[in-house]
């Protein structure tokens, strides 16, 4: 059984938004724009994607 994945990419810059924001950035392993990440799809991380899907972009 193969596991799913979710490509998420920083689009916007964190640096102006909140500290826990950048943080779940970081969490999500984004360093910097354009980066993209393939991730586990665990509800864990949806909700990080979910608090920050203003800077980045699931595909």
């Amino acid at each position: 059984m193969t596991k799913k994945t979710l490509q998420v990419k920083l689009v916007r810059s964190p640096i102006g938004a909140r500290a826990d924001h950048q943080a779940t950035v970081r969490g999500l392993g984004l360093r910097r724009v354009h980066q993209t990440r393939e991730l586990e799809d665990t509800p864990a991380v949806r909700g990080m994607i979910t608090k920050v899907a203003y800077l980045v972009k699931v595909g």
